[in-house]
């Protein structure tokens, strides 16, 4: 229980001097000559020139992509590690590095600071991610914040699944699906999450995720 609550003070701590902040999510096992990596480098340094800070789950491949592009654009490139038998370890691009030992904490900090969500290819964990986010979106849990996918050839059939099953015997509504945008432009992620900020604003109190 303390172990869980020092994660918690630490990161609501650090995570409150960030400002207006969006996440990407993504495989750890891309390598920086994928077309995916330089996607999200090149994402991550448009949304830094605009003044917003990157958060990422602070491993190596699209995570390392996002906070390189973030801290070549000299902004805070955070990135939000968790202790893993494999694979997991901080990349050196993360300016504010935070550890974590519970997913549960570490998806709170994701969710409590970001206004946007942008979800490149990953494997489980990126999608227990993006249904995570959705359903808070879903569920007025949190408010209508961008969620982003980017790639067709990834995330297309994802999307028909859900068309062709989960719509389709009412297990979710048609609209539901209006709540993700897909594209393989990182200006066009970048216009959408900008456009957001126009219309709504940063946030003066940073939402709160309820039950």
């Amino acid at each position: 229980m303390f172990r869980i609550m020092a994660e918690f003070v630490e990161s609501f701590e650090t995570m409150s001097q960030v400002g207006t902040a969006v996440t990407v999510f993504g495989s750890a096992r891309v390598q920086p000559d994928n077309p995916y990596y330089q996607m999200a480098q090149k994402l991550a340094n448009e949304l830094a020139q605009h003044g917003l800070a990157l958060i990422t789950g602070g491993g190596p491949g699209i995570m390392e992509a996002a906070n390189r592009g973030a801290a070549e654009a000299k902004a805070k490139s955070v990135g939000l590690n968790i202790e893993l038998p494999f694979e997991q370890k901080g990349n050196p691009y993360a300016n504010v590095p935070l550890n974590f030992h519970y997913f549960f904490s570490r998806k709170v900090c994701f969710v409590k600071y970001s206004i946007g969500f942008v979800f490149m290819p990953g494997g489980f964990g990126t999608l227990d991610e993006f249904y995570e986010v959705i359903t808070l979106v879903q569920t007025n849990r949190i408010p209508r914040y961008p969620l982003i996918l980017m790639g067709h050839s990834y995330w297309d059939g994802l999307v028909r699944f859900m068309k062709n099953n989960l719509v389709k015997e009412g297990y979710i509504k048609s609209d539901d699906l209006d709540l993700v945008t897909i594209t393989d432009d990182p200006h066009e992620a970048t216009s959408i999450i900008l456009d957001y900020l126009r219309r709504v604003g940063p946030p003066e109190v940073k939402p709160k995720i309820l039950g």
